[in-house]
């Protein structure tokens, strides 16, 4: 009960959309042009109301918005394909500081889960395209993968599960309020890095400028600090 190795960080858990990579401006790309065709407008207010949510949470915002009839089927089409394309054709950014977090946390041996939101051939798209920068994570947990995803806790929970880690000895990266209500739910120490949508800070939450604020060390006191409050006096 008192090792001191189970008090340690197990694995790192990073979202993807906003968090690892630059894509919400691609997305607000495909979200505009389904919006006109589905003969409406389109704002970054819109677009923030979405980030961290699932595929058919954003269909269901853009045909509540609609003039013009299309099926859920026919506009999770357009959004999947539409970005699956984008991917394909631009080469995506990774934001600041995310590499050399990755490297640090791979060389250490520390696992590493991808848990978005997104479609799989998006997460699929998104990994091809940073290829070129040897990334890989032996675990993904993506939209399909999941009954219920964020804010719901399934997504970190399952990442967990499948490295064997518990989550509380997870760190979770989320840039939405969607995806750190997720982390927090799940349990694990979860560090914002809030993009388009705001995040206030709260006990047991760090938030973070960017990634290039975050290093491995942090990381390993984040997850030694919550062991210690977790476990009481004594």
């Amino acid at each position: 009960m008192g090792d001191r190795h189970a008090r340690t960080l197990q694995a790192v858990l990073f979202d993807m959309d906003g968090l690892l990579v630059d894509t919400e401006p691609l997305w607000f790309e495909v979200e505009r042009t389904i919006m006109s065709e589905l003969g409406g407008e389109w704002t970054e207010q819109d677009q923030r109301a979405l980030i961290g949510g699932s595929l058919y949470r954003s269909v269901d915002y853009l045909l509540a918005r609609a003039t013009r009839q299309a099926s859920r089927e026919q506009v999770a089409g357009w959004l999947t394909e539409g970005m699956a394309e984008l991917l394909a054709d631009r080469e995506v950014e990774a934001m600041p500081g995310a590499l050399e977090l990755l490297a640090e946390v791979r060389t250490a041996g520390i696992p590493t889960a991808l848990v978005t939101s997104s479609e799989r051939v998006i997460v699929e798209a998104v990994l091809a395209s940073l290829a070129r920068h040897d990334i890989t994570f032996p675990v993904t947990v993506c939209g399909q993968d999941v009954r219920h995803p964020k804010p719901h806790p399934e997504p970190y929970l399952r990442a967990a599960a499948l490295l064997g880690a518990e989550p509380r000895f997870c760190v979770a990266l989320e840039d939405s309020p969607n995806g750190v209500a997720a982390a927090e739910a799940a349990g694990c120490v979860t560090v914002a890095v809030p993009g388009l949508a705001p995040i206030g800070a709260r006990r047991g939450r760090l938030v973070a400028a960017s990634l290039a604020h975050v290093d491995l060390d942090l990381l390993n006191s984040l997850v030694a600090d919550a062991a210690v409050t977790a476990s009481g006096p004594g």
